[in-house]
């Protein structure tokens, strides 16, 4: 092989290539000025400056920030009682808040309403009163009583109907109760359901496919035929069977767990299997070994080296999961086989829009599927956001 310069006699120094010029300190730090943050920054901070490149999961992370904040307060968001009825507005379509009357601005109000009845059809109609009945929101204002999750009495709403007037943004059901309040009501069982289902599969899922992957032998093999016959089983059929058995005379939080335990069984397949791949490339590292020949048991190794190693991995694998029991819930609700009056729920708001006649006459009934998409959308967003996140050095 040719070099450039020749090879130095034997015995002589060899020559350096170290530079000679004084040390300027103001360079280098004028150099890495801009560079120190990222060297300097951790794990965490640099996973999050990757999130928060990702802008749509960014926006969808604000947004189910906001939604479960507002189920701890819905009692004061929603503007009726979950269980209150306007007799005299039963199927009343969504009212038009305005700000202008007349040329004129008023600030936020809805106007009036008259309702005739169709002899032909049977069907209410409902004609707003444009002429001089308006009727002003108000705002941190008294209204229908509750108890704030079913413990404090309280009455105060954040909107409310003027005074001897009528509020009904996303329309009224069949008994003249607010669509609105109801939605709003539902989200505390619909958004709840997933976290706690999901919280009961990462559970089940880290421990069997931990245990599966680190050991291995008879136990991983009979896991891997129990994952394979339940992910052959079509999911919709499988709930239907599980949500039947439960019996009837159980009070509404006992279908919630038991519903809850039903998403969280049949979803851990998933995420078993992830752990499993994982720790099968993981338990050959070196760090394992030295943990075993220091005498770690299985369970320490696994919980206290293995698994936080890709733990953003996996809160990235639940985020994705959530939607799917939230629509396991809806679906099964819908169906009549899930959650059950007086508990609400969006599945159970949809029940109201089962018949054909009732969608082409009572269009709005089907806005709870409204809430139900625009979630499902966000925590995917939001997935895909921390799964990119996961490994900012990419």
């Amino acid at each position: 092989m040719k070099t450039d310069s020749p090879l130095p006699a034997p015995g002589a120094p060899l020559e350096h290539y170290v530079s000679s010029a004084p040390f300027d300190l103001q360079s280098v730090e004028a150099m890495t000025a801009e560079q120190s943050k990222v060297f300097q920054a951790s794990q965490l901070r640099l996973m999050w400056w990757k999130f928060r490149m990702h802008r749509l999961a960014l926006v969808s992370g604000i947004f189910l920030i906001v939604l479960y904040f507002g189920i701890l307060i819905c009692e004061f968001l929603a503007p009726y009682n979950l269980h209150t009825r306007n007799m005299d507005y039963i199927y009343s379509p969504p009212q038009q808040v305005h700000l202008f009357h007349n040329g004129e601005f008023v600030g936020p109000f809805v106007y009036g309403r008259q309702m005739t009845l169709d002899m032909d059809t049977l069907k209410r109609n409902y004609i707003d009163d444009q002429g001089g009945d308006v009727q002003r929101l108000r705002f941190f204002c008294k209204g229908d009583s509750y108890r704030f999750w079913g413990l404090i009495e309280g009455d105060r709403h954040f909107v409310c109907a003027a005074e001897n007037g009528q509020l009904f943004l996303a329309g009224t059901d069949r008994l003249g109760r607010d669509v609105l309040s109801r939605m709003i009501y539902g989200a505390r069982i619909s958004l709840t359901i997933g976290l706690v289902g999901i919280s009961f599969s990462f559970l089940l899922g880290i421990v069997i496919g931990g245990l599966a992957g680190y050991h291995g032998g008879i136990f991983d093999l009979i896991v891997q035929r129990i994952i394979e016959v339940l992910q052959s089983i079509p999911s919709i059929p499988l709930w239907l069977a599980l949500a039947a058995i439960m019996p009837i005379t159980w009070s509404p939080i006992l279908i919630y767990f038991g519903i809850t335990v039903i998403l969280g069984v049949l979803d851990w397949t998933g995420l078993a299997r992830a752990v499993r791949s994982k720790l099968l490339a993981l338990r050959e590292e070196d760090y394992v070994l030295a943990a075993q020949l220091m005498g770690a048991g299985s369970s320490r190794i696994i919980g206290r080296h293995l698994i936080p190693g890709f733990m953003s991995h996996l809160i990235a694998t639940a985020t994705l999961s959530i939607p799917g029991m939230i629509l396991g819930e809806t679906a099964l609700s819908f169906l009549g086989l899930g959650l059950r009056a007086p508990i609400t729920s969006w599945g159970i708001l949809l029940t109201e829009a089962r018949s054909v006649s009732v969608i082409a006459f009572y269009p709005w009934l089907l806005l709870p599927m409204l809430p139900v998409i625009l979630v499902i959308m966000a925590f995917n967003f939001l997935g895909d956001g921390l799964r990119d996140a996961a490994d900012p050095y990419k």
